[in-house]
């Protein structure tokens, strides 16, 4: 039988999956068609945070060891800020790590995302991915126009996976019930995490299917959140 457990690092290679699996599912063609980009994806969005802030994370058990999704996330982006050169030398910096995001040739200036060649005459620059990888700035502070303003605001910051066949059965919603109740934790720990207003979350323009389940779990639209196709969502604590 199914059940949520906190994150152990043998769950890592099963997380890894999942966040390639979700890229080809929930990503434009352009994104999810380039193995480099797949390859790329549980760099971008998910061992960060299974990296340095473990307790933080809870995965789905299939009842047999085997995660099939996974709320993983920070209780303060700027904790994750100071935190991330440890996340850059021991993930990035090893050795799969290097196969997967080549290190960046540059990192004074953020390359377009957009460079000619693939369908439609253009695909996704995998050197921008991969300069926002190693920059915690590009990545989650300023990756869009006034996003500073939302995460000194709502310091928390929550991602969400399950595999198919996994979905629509109420263990997605438990397990940001989870979440949360981690993150309301926090406040006022030695380790002095602050989550400010809450958390926060982004859609990517792709899935914006799963904006009414997060509404129906506590969060709602940023004012002024629906930024390049994308969707901010916030949820008070």
């Amino acid at each position: 039988m199914a059940f949520i457990r906190p994150f152990e690092p043998k769950d890592t290679e099963d997380c890894k999956f999942i966040a390639c699996k979700q890229c080809r599912a929930t990503l434009p063609p352009s994104l999810a068609s380039s193995p480099a980009c797949v390859a790329m994806a549980p760099y971008l969005w998910t061992l960060q945070f299974t990296h340095l802030f473990p307790e933080h994370c809870f995965v789905l058990d299939d009842g047999s060891g085997r995660a099939v999704g996974y709320v993983i996330g920070t209780p303060d982006v700027f904790a994750l800020e100071e935190m991330y050169p440890r996340y850059v030398e021991e993930v990035l910096g090893s050795q799969q790590g290097r196969r997967d995001v080549p290190p960046p040739e540059q990192m004074e200036r953020l390359e377009e995302w957009w460079v000619e060649g693939g369908e439609g005459g253009k695909r996704v620059n995998e050197r921008c991915l991969a300069q926002t990888a190693y920059s915690v700035k590009w990545l989650v502070l300023e990756g869009v126009e006034g996003k500073r303003e939302l995460v000194e605001g709502w310091r928390g910051m929550l991602h969400i996976d399950l595999l198919e066949g996994w979905q629509r059965r109420g263990f997605g919603r438990e397990m940001i019930r989870r979440f949360v109740e981690r993150v309301e934790g926090v406040k006022g720990w030695e380790k002095g995490y602050d989550y400010g207003r809450g958390i926060q979350l982004g859609v990517a323009g792709e899935n914006k299917g799963v904006v009414r389940f997060y509404e129906g779990v506590g969060f709602r639209i940023y004012p002024g959140g629906e930024k390049e196709g994308n969707v901010w969502m916030v949820r008070d604590l």
